[in-house]
């Protein structure tokens, strides 16, 4: 048996593979991080951080309640006053979908029933968001991000 000996060429093999894996990987994971980023919730910041306090006074003095939850292949919406009454918006524009990326969301067609908004709604099991846009009949916006899990 002859004796092989360790050369620079192998040296150089070893450091290029080792190095090569982890550049292929951190490649791999920063691609998938930027291909699933949801994006920007606000344009400008500033801006929005501005005009925060009077749309929360605004949305605040509404009064209204939201509660959701999914059953039986429908999503169902409760918008209550603070008397406890159903709230028939003027507008909504609601997206269902997960907190960490948007291929599974879903903007489903409410309909409201008289007590609340109902939408028929296939979910897989787990956690979901509800962001909700509304505008109360005086023209006041109302938004909310409802956080809601799907039993399965």
């Amino acid at each position: 048996m002859t004796e092989r000996k360790f050369t620079g060429r192998h040296a150089l093999m070893v450091f290029v593979g080792a190095f090569g894996v982890i550049i292929a990987v951190n490649l791999a994971l920063a691609y998938n991080a930027i291909s699933t980023f949801p994006g920007l919730e606000v344009k400008n910041s500033y801006v929005a951080s501005q005009e925060f306090n009077e749309r929360r006074a605004a949305q605040e003095s509404l009064g209204w309640t939201v509660g959701v939850k999914h059953t039986g292949g429908l999503v169902i919406m409760a918008i209550t006053d603070a008397d406890g009454a159903p709230v028939r918006a003027a507008k909504i524009d609601a997206t269902i979908g997960r907190a960490t990326e948007r291929k599974s969301d879903v903007t489903p067609e409410f309909a409201f029933d008289g007590a609340a908004y109902v939408a028929p709604v296939e979910l897989r099991p787990g956690k979901w968001d509800l962001r909700l846009k509304a505008v109360a009949g005086n023209g006041t916006g109302f938004t909310q991000r409802l956080v809601f899990f799907v039993e399965g």
